[in-house]
Parts: structure tokens; sequence; C-alpha cells
């Protein structure tokens, strides 16, 4: 039987092969599990290799990437990271409201600004990622810079949202993949104000309505876990908003979320619930352990945790499959009805 003191030399000597920052800049937690990862990307490595030799022969057509099934098959098997950006680009249409509106963004930026909007942006620039050592101050260069303008000019861009904290999580995504200011500018734009309407809203009245759709969703697909929240008074607000407001980052591993987003920005808004649902599936039995409030607020931190969420590939099959049909028909009609009992409400 291994020692305690062999195993946590093994341990560190892995730490010490597979890098402590990760590809994205970010820190590796110390108890960050290197067995687990390293049997997971050694054979996600190869499932990468193949994906990029497809997406490469599919983008050197110069037919674009228009809607068809292949193009949604090869999104939800992954995008390579080298082509992430451009393709995020094209299906969001970002890359076509930013061609239609050459210099747009620089004049944002040269233009006069909102001083309330600024002093907001500016407090949380030190509080975005704090373990991520590419938007330090020390990093060279230091992406917070790019972050601040990015966010200012996005709150003067669209003066009904301004700025609300979590756009700076995704932003600082954005950045991470694109590395060029104008496309996450853009690509900004395509979730707040395409994809996920009224999410980020002074009322956040879109993100309190999504969060009710996936209690309603929840009370169809999986009814037990509805009847526990109720039981227990459990208001979903409670355990799933950093899941909508930020979009699984700091939620789910890194390449988990980008993963969600390939889809996200092809597929809409419907990605989230699949997302959360499977989450919510998959761990059933575990939830229902669950005999109190604080109970059932520290089971749903800790589904977010794990292999299971480690390995995206297995992930995203998963939740295409696993939460069962997800029409848009159904959502929408359920964010009707969701959206009047919360204006009821008021």
């Amino acid at each position: 039987m291994e020692g305690e003191e062999e195993r946590r030399a093994r341990q560190e000597g892995r730490a010490s092969d597979v890098h402590r920052v990760d590809p994205y800049g970010f820190e590796r937690p110390r108890d960050f599990d290197y067995t687990t990862y390293e049997e997971f990307f050694s054979s996600y490595l190869v499932v990468l290799t193949r994906r990029a030799i497809k997406w490469s022969k599919l983008l050197k057509g110069n037919n674009g990437l228009p809607k068809s099934l292949k193009v949604k098959r090869y999104i939800r098997k992954g995008i390579p990271n080298e082509h992430r950006a451009v393709v995020w680009m094209v299906v969001s249409g970002a890359q076509a409201h930013m061609e239609q509106n050459p210099g747009y963004y620089q004049k944002l930026l040269e233009g006069e600004k909102n001083d309330k909007l600024v002093d907001t942006i500016k407090t949380d620039m030190n509080r975005t990622f704090p373990d991520n050592i590419r938007f330090r101050k020390t990093a060279d260069p230091c992406l917070q810079k790019t972050l601040y303008n990015v966010l200012v000019a996005y709150g003067h861009h669209n003066k009904s949202v301004g700025y609300c904290q979590g756009m700076n999580f995704i932003a600082g995504y954005l950045i991470l993949i694109t590395k060029n200011e104008e496309e996450s500018f853009w690509l900004l734009d395509a979730l707040i104000g395409r994809i996920l309407p009224d999410y980020y809203s002074p009322e956040m009245m879109g993100l309190k309505t999504d969060q009710e759709v996936l209690g309603e969703l929840v009370r169809m697909k999986i009814p037990a876990i509805a009847e526990l929240m109720d039981r227990h008074g459990v208001m979903w607000t409670l355990v799933v908003s950093r899941w909508f407001i930020c979009l699984f980052i700091d939620i789910l591993p890194v390449e988990t979320v980008l993963r969600i987003w390939d889809c996200l920005f092809y597929e809409g808004s419907k990605i989230i619930f699949r997302v959360a649902l499977m989450l919510i599936k998959q761990h059933q039995a575990f939830i229902l352990e669950a005999n109190n409030f604080p109970d059932i607020c520290d089971k749903f931190k800790q589904i977010t945790k794990g292999p299971f969420v480690t390995e995206c590939h297995t992930f995203m099959q998963k939740i295409f499959t696993d939460p069962g049909s997800l029409r848009m028909a159904t959502i929408n009609k359920l964010r009707e009805t969701c959206r009047e009992k919360l204006i009821a409400q008021r």
C-alpha cells in the first residue's frame, strides 16, 4: 500500500509536469487533481487533433459557415482553440455587425464618457480573475486595460445596460480567446444584445425569468428535485443565479465553459438550460440526500466539481441526450408565463 508521503511526492511531481498555470493563464488551485486531469487530457488531445483537421478543411471553403446540420454537429463536438475566435465571430453575427460599423468601436472609446460608469468599471478591474496571471497589473501586456476599454465602450454603446457585475468576467473570457479588443466588444454585444436579452439590464428581468423557467423545466423533467426545493422553500435564484449571470465562468472548468459557449453562440440560450438540467439530473440522488435549506445550497455547489464536469467531451455529448427533448417553443412559452408572474409580484 502506497504511503501518504509517496503519494504526495507523486502528486507534486505531476504538478511540475502539468504546468501550475493553465493555457489560458489561470493558476491551478492547490488541490487540483492532476491525476484525473492527465487521464482525461491524454484522451481528449486525440479528439482535439482529429477535430482540428476536420475544422481546417471546413473553413478552407469560401462558403462561410451557413446554418446546417453539419456545422451544428461540428460545433457540438467542439471548436479547436485556434479556430474559436473566427467561428464565434461568424456564427454569432458579431463579424457582420463589426463589418457594417467600421470605426464605431474606436469612436466609442474616443467619445465623451459617463464618469459614474467609468468609476464603477474601474472598481471591478482588480476583482476580475485575480487567479489569472494575464489580468494582473504586473503582467506585460496587462489585459486589464483591454478589459477596461471593452467594458467602457459597451457601456456607452448600450446605455440601457451600462455596466453590470458579471459582464467583466464574460468580457475577460472573450479577450482571452479572441486576443482582440474590438472582436471581444462585438461578441459581448452579440451575447448581451441578442443571445441573452435582458439578462444585464438594471431590473435583470430576462435573467430572473430564465431562472424561473429552469424551475419549471425541472418540475417537468426531474419532479423529485422540484418537490424538494418546494418543501424546503429554496428559490431557484439562490442556487443557480451565478450559472446564468456568469455563463458558468468560475463554476465549471475553463475548457468545459468554452465548449458550452461554442454551442451558445450558435444555438442560443437554450444551451444554458441543457447544461443546468444535465447537472441536476446527473446528481439527482445526491441532491435528494439534502435534509434542509443550507444542505441543498451546498449540494448545488458540489455538483459543479469533479471528473464529470472536467471531462468536457463526454459532458457535452450528454447535455444533448440526457435531458431529453427541449424545444425553443416550450422555453418561449414558459418565459412568457414566468415573466407575467414576476411582473405581477412587483
